[in-house]
């Protein structure tokens, strides 16, 4: 929820940047192809919730990987992927970081959501917590952010890293960094 809360704002603050979705849990796939078209982007950003990802995970190496192919013009320029994620990654061990992202020519922003200290995910029934999310054992999930994945991946492609605690502030950083950016007229 606050992953789309943070989408949402940034959408209505762009001006003329193109925007497409990336959504990862287990896997990654592409929601929303690039578009100027921002109300057809908060109607899939309003579509999405965690029922329709039928793997459970942090695949955020592989919402990278998708993104290298995701850009449908080599004219685009100032090519930008912001990760919104808890950066609890189980898989990103076995992968160079640093030299995936930096052949990409993608500046990353991370945003790390959710706490240090971790704390369950709850399920939710028309905006009322029903229960907590458990594993097969039954046990219940406590996810926390781990800051230091979406920090590396932020350093390896000349981006930034911002605590998502506060959702004004992580857009306001977002478009003040995008302002600094060359525009390109297409």
């Amino acid at each position: 929820d606050r992953a789309k809360q943070a989408i949402s704002k940034l959408i209505n603050r762009l001006e003329g940047d193109r925007i497409g979705l990336i959504v990862f849990a287990g896997d990654a796939y592409v929601q929303l192809p690039i578009t100027t078209d921002y109300s057809t982007a908060r109607m899939f950003l309003q579509s999405l919730n965690s029922d329709m990802l039928s793997s459970q995970g942090t695949a955020i190496i592989e919402a990278v990987k998708l993104a290298r192919e995701y850009y449908d013009d080599e004219n685009q320029t100032n090519r930008v992927l912001c990760i919104l994620s808890d950066g609890e990654d189980h898989e990103f061990e076995n992968y160079d970081i640093p030299s995936l992202v930096q052949d990409m020519e993608i500046t990353i922003f991370t945003i790390g959501l959710g706490s240090l200290k971790g704390a369950p995910i709850p399920i939710k029934s028309n905006g009322v917590i029903e229960s907590y999310k458990k594993n097969s054992e039954g046990d219940v999930v406590i996810t926390k952010l781990v800051p230091k994945l979406l920090q590396d991946i932020a350093l390896s492609s000349n981006g930034i890293y911002i605590s998502g605690g506060n959702t004004e502030e992580v857009v306001d950083e977002i478009i003040e960094k995008l302002k600094e950016m060359d525009k390109k007229e297409f």
